[in-house]
């Protein structure tokens, strides 16, 4: 099991753990139980995410059995780690919408089989009953706020002007107390998170050992970072989410083939469950030929075939290749575009008229006039199935008699469909 911790080490994935001699002598006794908290302030997990799910996932595939643990109670008061302000604390309704959610696509990630099984769990579960006196004895009598306000974002907090509530200063409070209830019922040993959350996670150990009497380990990783100095996870439209609803399977394929070139092996280790000598080949292979981008093609793949399953990612790449590529375009292909690109259905009577490719424009919202169309055209600015229209009396080539793919410019695209 020691192996384990090597592998994790060399995709970049440790940043500080407890004691390592009686870490790995837990990890090398036995399977071990462990879990990581996955916060419900949106009824979908984003990218951001997938490092948590992987390391999870690293665990079982060694024998181990994870819990992930969406926090039903802790979202109620939100954790200060990596935070200038207050959080907008959410209602009970969306909280349980948004812990829905999340339990939802975690149960597409994870084996729930087998003697490393895992578990789903909700810390509302074991919270709700608690009264808040048996709280304070229990457990605020074993923390001192001494060691909560030694937490980095506790200070950073309490020196600005906005301060920090009450309400959000207890949170190492109730995370330690998910750490101890898990012990006590599913013999949990470990708990992993990012380096933000060591603060959090050393609270629990020292709760488990205070009132248990019991030695438990903690694990934590970087911080997910771009090399270009934006938010990982983030775009000019905003989050790039897992929920196919907010984020299309295409998007999320693409948004991993525009990484940047200094961030792509570090993401093909940390975001995909490919062995660390694969990636080191695919990293050779991409090497001589950076610009044609084969490491991010491979990571886009991987990525939405873990999230999405197979065949979504079989039809991001197919989508790609239409859009961007010069295939040969045939009904097949221009169905993996329908939903992706705008689509407008037009009459057969269009393709008749003297200017059928101006009426279509027009028809479609490619272009907002007739004239429009012709300038557009008249400038090289439009084509038609991959052709440049040369002419505004040109008719369609239609694909299969029925498909018509078209550009403007370099980005727009529209998929027109004959009826």
């Amino acid at each position: 099991m020691v192996d384990l911790l090597d592998d994790l080490r060399a995709r970049g994935l440790v940043h500080d753990h407890t004691d390592e001699a009686g870490l790995t002598e837990l990890l090398e006794s036995g399977p071990v139980t462990l879990y990581c908290g996955i916060d419900p302030s949106a009824d979908s997990l984003h990218v951001g995410h997938l490092v948590a799910v992987l390391v999870l996932r690293r665990f079982q595939e060694a024998g181990h059995r994870p819990l992930a643990l969406v926090g039903g109670a802790t979202g109620m008061v939100g954790d200060p780690s990596g935070r200038s302000d207050e959080r907008v604390l959410l209602d009970a309704a969306a909280l349980a919408a948004n812990t829905a959610g999340i339990r939802a696509q975690l149960e597409s990630l994870f084996d729930f089989s087998g003697d490393s099984a895992a578990r789903l769990v909700n810390n509302y579960d074991w919270t709700r009953d608690v009264s808040l006196l048996d709280f304070l004895r229990e457990v605020g009598k074993h923390v001192t706020v001494n060691q909560m306000v030694a937490k980095d974002s506790v200070r950073s907090r309490m020196s600005s002007d906005h301060g920090i509530s009450f309400t959000e200063f207890s949170y190492m409070l109730l995370q330690a107390f998910d750490f101890w209830w898990q012990f006590e019922h599913y013999g949990c040993r470990l708990q992993v998170g990012g380096s933000d959350q060591w603060g959090n996670i050393t609270a629990g150990i020292d709760l488990v050992r205070r009132r248990s009497g019991a030695t438990v380990h903690g694990l934590t990783w970087p911080l997910m970072t771009r090399a270009d100095g934006q938010k990982f996870g983030k775009t000019a439209e905003g989050t790039v989410w897992l929920d196919a609803g907010r984020t299309l399977p295409f998007e999320l394929h693409q948004y991993f083939v525009n990484t940047d070139d200094r961030d792509i092996e570090r993401l093909l280790l940390q975001l995909t469950l490919l062995p660390v000598a694969e990636v080191a080949e695919i990293m050779a292979a991409h090497a001589p030929a950076p610009h044609e981008r084969r490491a991010q093609r491979t990571l886009a793949d991987e990525v939405c075939a873990l999230v999405h399953g197979e065949a979504a990612a079989e039809r991001a790449r197919l989508a790609a290749e239409v859009l961007f590529g010069e295939p040969e375009l045939s009904s097949d292909r221009l169905e993996a575009v329908r939903g992706i690109v705008p689509e407008t259905a037009v009459e057969g009577s269009v393709l008749d008229r003297d200017e059928p490719v101006v009426d279509a424009l027009v028809a479609s919202g490619v272009c907002a006039s007739r004239s429009d169309a012709r300038r557009t055209i008249a400038g090289g600015g439009i084509r038609v199935n991959g052709r440049r229209v040369e002419s505004v009396a040109e008719g369609f080539d239609l694909v299969d008699g029925r498909y018509a793919l078209v550009q403007r410019g370099r980005r727009q695209r529209h998929l027109l469909v004959v009826d």
